[in-house]
This record gives C-alpha cells, sequence and structure tokens, in this order.
C-alpha cells in the first residue's frame, strides 16, 4: 500500500468528482461521518493509499484546528501529521472519482467506521 506522507502527495491524487449524482451515496460526507460496513459501497471504492506510518506505533490524537474549527466541521483542515487523518487510509470511487478518507474508531465496546470526502482546498502542510 502506497503511504503519503506529505500533503503535496495528497493534493496530488486529488480529482474533481463527476457532476453525475453516484450510487456510493458519499458526497454527504463532508465532515467526520459514521458509517457502517452496511452502507459501506464496497463494491464501487478502490483503496488507493495509507496516511498512517507504520512505523509509528501509535499516532498522536491531537487535533489541528488553528481556525478554530472542530473534529466533524465540513471546513476543519486536512492534517496529515494529525488526528484522525494520522489513521486514514484513502480511498477513491470507481463512477465519480470522488476521494474519501477513512478510519476506525475504536472504543470500549464499540468499532466505528468513519468517512469524509476529501477536498482538496483544505489540505495544509
Amino acid at each position: 500500500m502506497k503511504l503519503i506522507q506529505s500533503a503535496a502527495e495528497l493534493r496530488a491524487l486529488a480529482e474533481t468528482p463527476g457532476e453525475q449524482p453516484c450510487a456510493c451515496g458519499l458526497a454527504a460526507c463532508a465532515g467526520w461521518t459514521s458509517l457502517t460496513e452496511e452502507r459501506w459501497p464496497a463494491t464501487l471504492m478502490t483503496q488507493l493509499a495509507t496516511l498512517r506510518d507504520p512505523e509509528v506505533y501509535e499516532p498522536t490524537f491531537e487535533e489541528h484546528h488553528p481556525a478554530g474549527t472542530r473534529y466533524d466541521d465540513p471546513a476543519a483542515p486536512v492534517a496529515l501529521a494529525f488526528f484522525p487523518y494520522n489513521r486514514c487510509d484513502l480511498w477513491r470511487c470507481q463512477a465519480c472519482r470522488r476521494l474519501v478518507l477513512r478510519y476506525t474508531e475504536f472504543g470500549g465496546y464499540y468499532v466505528d467506521h468513519r468517512v469524509r470526502v476529501l477536498d482538496p482546498t483544505l489540505i495544509v502542510d
């Protein structure tokens, strides 16, 4: 799996999604959204890369919000060294070409898959 290590690498993969509505239904996931395995459009998705460095045993849980945004804000910056981006994989819909970040939140008794459409204008160094 390709490891993306810089904002420039991530921007280089970004494409504008198609204009038509897509069966993936991921356009609505502008901010981090819980998406169960049953709702994940697996047949349309291709995993492209990972942002999680395999050399880092426990990535930070520190977030990056210099403009006062919050974790689930659609305007929150995409900062690769910070949570949750440092735990994400990058996926592309084969139909609309939309890029999606995905990671799994683990709690005491739950597993929560979360996704966010990648907006290349929000990627920061």
